[in-house]
């Protein structure tokens, strides 16, 4: 007996006939007729009088309908109770600086709105920080830009984001193009994080490959502080979009030249332990940063972004 039966005997009896009850569930007649049929098989008993004016319930019938309509209205209080549930729990997810910068208020946004009792453990690091506290299991996921020791992780690759040559126009010895290629950034002073992350491994690749060799003037691990340096012109830094994402008056502050070397990009991934290892909090955590991220590249707030086929 399954309910969908219950359902199609109720909604006869009370419309008293099959052809309006069919109509009203979308059902040719005589499927439905054969689901009634099965039913009263199923029970060895008629359940309704057939005749001329319609159908009408027989005494057994009339106990089963009673009955039928108290499943059903189990069975939907059941469902309510489940989708109301509201899901507990802690989740550890790490980001990037730069990443933070654009996705951090969206995803604790929307991570309340959804799921108002999980709480954010939300960690902003370097990616290279963030990938050993993924595998020393500190973290439940993360967004990350290597993903070259991801052996044991779920990766997910979400997006690519081109980069820029970010230089304070207070300090610029000629007006900044739109678009600049990796050759001419030789004997630019230039501010980068160190080589074990993300980033540096990013442009140092795209370096080798245009044969320059970067003149660099001062190697900072903080964004803040980078681009705090940037922003007083002791030199000029290759990032994302994002890394001036906190500026609200980033248009005007800073000059940005983007990077026109096809290799001059970052990947992005959504990295997190294995699905068998994540609660089911952190599961629909995963979900919910994939979708913020998603909705800002789509919808234009992260500028140089691009998703990726697997992302969407």
């Amino acid at each position: 007996m399954e309910l969908r039966q219950l359902r199609y005997f109720v909604r006869v009896v009370e419309l008293g006939s099959f052809s309006r009850a069919a109509a009203d569930l979308s059902l040719v007649p005589s499927a439905l007729s054969q689901q009634i049929s099965r039913l009263e098989s199923e029970l060895a008993t008629r359940l309704l009088q057939r005749g001329a004016q319609g159908v009408a319930p027989t005494e057994a019938g009339l106990a089963f309908f009673q009955q039928a309509q108290l499943a059903l209205r189990h069975s939907e209080q059941a469902a309510r109770a489940a989708q109301q549930a509201r899901l507990t729990g802690t989740v550890s997810v790490g980001l990037a600086p730069t990443t933070a910068a654009v996705l951090g208020l969206p995803l604790m946004r929307a991570m309340r709105e959804r799921y108002p009792d999980v709480r954010l453990h939300m960690v902003e690091s370097l990616s290279g920080h963030l990938s050993a506290m993924l595998n020393s299991r500190a973290l439940d996921l993360a967004v990350l830009f290597d993903t070259d020791r991801a052996q044991r992780w779920s990766v997910m690759p979400l997006m690519t984001e081109r980069l820029y040559l970010i230089q304070s126009p207070n300090a610029l010895a000629r007006p900044a193009s739109a678009r600049i290629a990796m050759t001419a950034l030789k004997g630019v002073p230039l501010i980068l994080p160190t080589g074990p992350h993300g980033l540096r491994s990013t442009l140092d690749a795209a370096f080798d490959r245009a044969k320059v060799r970067p003149q660099l003037v001062a190697e900072i691990d903080s964004l803040a502080m980078l681009m705090d340096a940037v922003d007083h012109g002791l030199g000029a830094t290759v990032q994302p979009w994002a890394a001036v994402g906190r500026f609200p008056d980033a248009a005007t502050r800073f000059a940005l030249s983007e990077i026109s070397d096809a290799g001059a990009r970052r990947a992005n991934a959504l990295c997190s332990l294995s699905d068998d290892e994540l609660s089911p909090a952190a599961l629909a955590a995963r979900v919910v940063l994939a979708d913020c991220l998603r909705a800002l590249v789509t919808e234009g707030r992260w500028r140089g972004a691009r998703l990726v086929a697997a992302a969407g």
